[in-house]
Parts: structure tokens; C-alpha cells; sequence
């Protein structure tokens, strides 16, 4: 019982450690994003070819998941809704859905499966084969270079997709019910009823859901992929770590945000 006792407190403790160089990390990002105006030109470089790989690339599989959530939510709440005479329901009970719950979360996995474990995968890479210590040598700052415009890049394309995957979704689900003769309201109409259900709140929500999630995927995974020692095969654990902890991340900050929201 003491060994186990001593095992599990070693375990939170690292845990909570992690958590902390996480946040610290975070902040850290967070600040140099503030001054721009301190980055070298090869950090402009990285940030834009992140934000090209996780938000530009994304952008078709992007709208296929869309399109799939449009199908199966924003038809299917229109007709139900329809056939109950109760269409005035259907912006409120889509703005839930859609815009505060589905959206953020399924983009943030998409770019989490996508990106995390290629930023994992790539910096280990570069830890393991001597590039990081180059970059050091050479005066470059690793954690500007490797850390901050990863984090800001995948932070901007999670909540650009997001913006994009919503409208995406609703205009998907409206054509096909026009395709299908469903019982539909007009376009104005139903883009009035969505309109008026979105709050304040909501766009403060969808922020917190988007651009926090990916801020801390791109910490997580960076420091998951920096985090290998010596062999190769710690490469897929580190991609394996990063995309869980950045997973268990997203799910932690849904869960306040909506809370937030909620009371």
C-alpha cells in the first residue's frame, strides 16, 4: 500500500508539474505574440507555413465534416421542427448545437489528429537528430523559433476553420433541404431565427473554444516533441502524448467555457 501510495503522488505530482510548464509555456507564447515586432524574419517564415499546413490544407476535410454535420443536424432539426409546427425553435436549437458545442469541438479534434501529431513528430525529429542544439549554436532562440509560431499558428487556423465549418454546416444543410423538397422556411427567415438566437455570449464562446484549444494543442504538442531523449522509437510515444494531453486539454476547456456560458 506505501509503494502504491508513493507511485500514484509521483504521478499527480508530475502531472501537475507538466501542467504548470504547459501554462508557463502558454503564457510565454502568448507574450511574444503580443511583439510581433521582436520576431526575426524566420518566425514570420514558420508561422506562415503553419498556419498554411493547419488551417489552408485543412480547409476540404474541413468542410467535409461540415457537410456531414450539416446532413445529419441542421436538415434533419429543420424538417423535425417543420412537421411539429414549431420552426420558430430552429435557430435557438441549432445556435446550441452548431455554433456553441459541435463546431469548435470537432474542428479542434480535426486539427488535434492532423497537426498535433505532425508537430510532435517533427520536433522530435529535430531533437533527436542535433537541430535543435544547431538552432541554439547559431543564436536562434528554439523556443521562438519552434514554439511560438507553432502555438499562434494552430490557435489562428482552429478558430478561422471554426468561423468557416459553421457557415459551411449551415449552408449545407439548408441547399440539400432545398434539393430534397424538404419543407424548409425561407432563406430569410432562417437565417433571421439564427441570427437573432446568436448572443453576445456566443461569439465570446466560440472564441474561448477555439482559439485556447489550439493554443494549448501547439504547446502541448510542441513540448511533447521536445521532451525525447535518445531514441527513435520515442518519436510516435511523443505523438501518442501530445495528441491525448491535447485532447484531454480541448475537453477540459469546453467544459469550463460551457459552464461559463451556461450559468
Amino acid at each position: 500500500m506505501r509503494g502504491y501510495l508513493i507511485r500514484t503522488g509521483e504521478r499527480w505530482i508530475a502531472r501537475w508539474r507538466f501542467l504548470r510548464h504547459v501554462l508557463a509555456t502558454t503564457a510565454a507564447a502568448v507574450g511574444y505574440g503580443l511583439r510581433p515586432s521582436t520576431w526575426r524574419r524566420p518566425v514570420h517564415t514558420v508561422l506562415a507555413r503553419q498556419i498554411l499546413f493547419t488551417g489552408v490544407e485543412a480547409v476540404p476535410f474541413t468542410f467535409m465534416v461540415a457537410a456531414v454535420l450539416g446532413l445529419a443536424v441542421v436538415l434533419q432539426t429543420q424538417v423535425m421542427l417543420a412537421k411539429v409546427g414549431q420552426t420558430a425553435l430552429v435557430g435557438p436549437i441549432l445556435v446550441a448545437v452548431i455554433i456553441r458545442e459541435a463546431g469548435p469541438l470537432l474542428v479542434n479534434l480535426v486539427v488535434i489528429m492532423r497537426s498535433g501529431t505532425a508537430i510532435a513528430s517533427e520536433l522530435a525529429t529535430m531533437k533527436l537528430t542535433g537541430q535543435v542544439r544547431v538552432l541554439d549554436a547559431q543564436g536562434v532562440d528554439p523556443f521562438l523559433y519552434l514554439a511560438v509560431p507553432r502555438a499562434l499558428g494552430v490557435a489562428t487556423s482552429v478558430t478561422v476553420l471554426a468561423i468557416l465549418f459553421i457557415a459551411a454546416a449551415f449552408s449545407v444543410g439548408y441547399v440539400a433541404g432545398l434539393l430534397i423538397g424538404a419543407p424548409l422556411e425561407p432563406v430569410d427567415i432562417f437565417l433571421d431565427g439564427i441570427a437573432g438566437a446568436v448572443m453576445p455570449a456566443d461569439l465570446l464562446n466560440v472564441l474561448a473554444k477555439t482559439f485556447l484549444p489550439g493554443l494549448l494543442t501547439g504547446v502541448i504538442c510542441t513540448l511533447e516533441g521536445l521532451a525525447v531523449r535518445e531514441a527513435l522509437t520515442e518519436i510516435p510515444q511523443a505523438a501518442t502524448r501530445g495528441v491525448v494531453r491535447s485532447v484531454a486539454a480541448l475537453f477540459a476547456t469546453v467544459v469550463v467555457v460551457s459552464l461559463l456560458t451556461y450559468l
